[in-house]
């Protein structure tokens, strides 16, 4: 089994910011959503989503204009959180994710100006690996491979994944999701790692629901685009 050195697994603590810079000329796609009771969501038809920029407040006066008075779209420098890190602990690694603007909940310090949110990101390649409560996930890479996890999320964010014979009661709550970061502690650097879908490894973050584990990972070779953007980013740290 493989194992990367000490310096480089380090390094693998933000995966998907170096897998973005890995993989340059990924298109970005952008969403935004006007202030309200209105959904934000981001998806891939193939690969996974990387949260690259985001903009939550307001930064001209034509997004989100539509029937709102000039008082409320005047301050154009209403920026109150970028929400960046928000939505990279609910999105990264999942092919579909939804929220609401008022998730990125802080005090307002531009009340009555109409805000948005506005996201920008990419669909990395990856292996998108779900895994019931109870069961195991098993990673797996070819010969002289190691795994990189993009993102990994535990609880339920639908009502059909891991639903067959549930009743209703354990799949009706699909706001129950945390990241689960120990997937990317126990198996970043591997050639292959099996970690159990439980409370025990995650946490409880419903009691009650049946929850499943999401894991986004990718398979490269030492040496690759993933492992040298590693490298970069830990001897810009030591400078």
């Amino acid at each position: 089994m493989l194992h990367l050195s000490s310096t480089l697994l380090s390094a693998t603590a933000c995966p998907l910011v170096s897998a973005a810079n890995a993989f340059p000329g990924s298109p970005i796609y952008t969403v935004t959503t006007c202030e309200g009771n209105n959904i934000h969501r981001l998806s891939c038809d193939s690969g996974v989503i990387s949260i690259q920029t985001t903009l939550y407040g307001r930064a001209d006066t034509v997004t989100c204009s539509e029937g709102k008075s000039p008082q409320q779209i005047a301050n154009t420098k209403c920026l109150l959180s970028d929400g960046r890190d928000v939505l990279k602990r609910r999105c990264d690694g999942k092919m579909v994710c939804e929220l609401s603007p008022t998730d990125l909940s802080e005090p307002d310090s531009c009340s009555g100006t109409y805000k948005y949110l506005k996201t920008g990101y990419i669909c990395l390649p990856a292996t998108h690996l779900v895994t019931c409560e109870h069961s195991s996930a098993n990673m797996q890479c070819g010969g002289g491979q190691v795994i990189f996890v993009y993102g990994a999320h535990y609880g339920r964010v639908d009502h059909s994944t891991c639903s067959y014979r549930r009743p209703a009661t354990q799949i009706e709550n699909v706001y129950c999701s945390v990241p689960a970061t120990k997937v990317s502690e126990s198996c970043n650097g591997k050639n292959s790692c099996v970690i159990k879908a439980s409370n025990s490894e995650f946490g409880d973050p419903c009691v009650g629901t049946h929850k499943y584990l999401e894991v986004a990972y990718v398979c490269e070779f030492l040496g690759g685009p993933l492992t040298a953007s590693f490298k970069t980013e830990e001897t810009q740290d030591m400078q």
